[in-house]
């Protein structure tokens, strides 16, 4: 029982990120968009590599032994883009309009930490994002509009991390290790998320605990997604014991890479690439991957 509690606290830990990120859009004097341009593309780099490297060969392991080595080698495959088909539909079901990833501008971000600081023209940011980069946010509307945004963003990014929980979660139960960094990755990847929900709750209402509370509740969604599907578990597949068998985690565990290597390549490199100037998430994509490899090294 202590390791659920364990993978628990972690996955709590990754979803509160985005009151982090909510924290530093209204306390930081500047928001440091390289940190989290390199930030995200880090958190892609271990995404990426742990999915390839550890987490799809352990499903390709455990549903070998179960089914023999061509039959659980095919399930585990299925069961990879089973998790990217998953994922998909998620998006497209809960079709983000507004990037949950936007970009905001610093003459967005000025009036959260400073009273003082002049309230941008939104329809002149409007206007300039027609012709602005791909994730460039749009504040032309009217504040009812403004505020149903934030709250639809805040929804989004709840239900996507739904699925960002679970794979923390089982990653976490299997290799307490393996959890932390995953863990680590996804909590970076929250950053920006907190950001973009709070600028548009912020200035629909005005109200700087309103708009941190949606921000942070969009993240406790991971822990709450974790607890329910391992509950969901332990209920419809677990023994007498509650002990989930090898072959049902062999399949979620390849559903789980598919997942992380759908937000990887879907949200967080284009995310990355938004944020930064040069090869930014270039470095911070290897940087990734250099630590996730050297995590895993040291840990054999």
């Amino acid at each position: 029982m202590n390791e659920v509690w364990i993978a628990f606290g972690l996955t709590v830990f990754a979803g509160m990120a985005t009151g982090i990120g909510s924290a530093i859009a209204f306390t930081a004097e500047r928001t440091d968009y390289r940190f989290l341009s390199i930030s995200t593309g880090f958190s892609a780099g271990v995404m990426l590599y742990v999915s390839f490297v550890e987490i799809f060969s352990k499903g390709v392991d455990t549903l070998a032994a179960a089914y023999g080595e061509s039959t659980g080698h095919w399930i585990n495959a299925a069961s990879f883009f089973g998790g990217m088909f998953l994922i998909g539909a998620i998006d497209n079901l809960i079709p983000s309009g507004k990037n949950p990833h936007e970009v905001h501008e610093e003459k967005e971000i000025a009036p959260l930490h400073d009273p003082t600081a002049p309230v941008p023209n939104f329809e002149a940011v409007a206007l300039a994002g027609k012709n602005a980069p791909p994730g460039r946010h749009d504040h032309g509307h009217h504040n009812k509009k403004l505020l149903r945004m934030g709250l639809f963003t805040a929804l989004a990014i709840a239900i996507h991390n739904f699925p960002e929980g679970l794979a923390t979660f089982l990653a976490a139960l299997q290799d307490p290790n393996l959890g932390l960094a995953i863990a680590v990755a996804v909590a970076l990847h929250n950053i920006p998320e907190g950001i973009s929900v709070s600028v548009p709750i912020f200035y629909a209402t005005g109200n700087r605990k309103k708009a941190f509370g949606y921000s942070l509740l969009s993240g406790l969604s991971e822990p709450v997604g974790a607890g329910v599907a391992y509950l969901a578990l332990r209920f419809f597949v677990g023994g007498e014991s509650g002990a989930i068998p090898p072959q049902v985690m062999g399949v979620l565990f390849a559903g789980v890479a598919g997942i992380m290597v759908y937000i990887s390549l879907d949200e967080l490199l284009p995310t990355s690439r938004a944020y930064g100037k040069g090869h930014d998430s270039l470095f911070g994509l290897i940087s990734g991957m250099i630590i996730m490899a050297l995590s895993l090294l040291l840990m054999k």
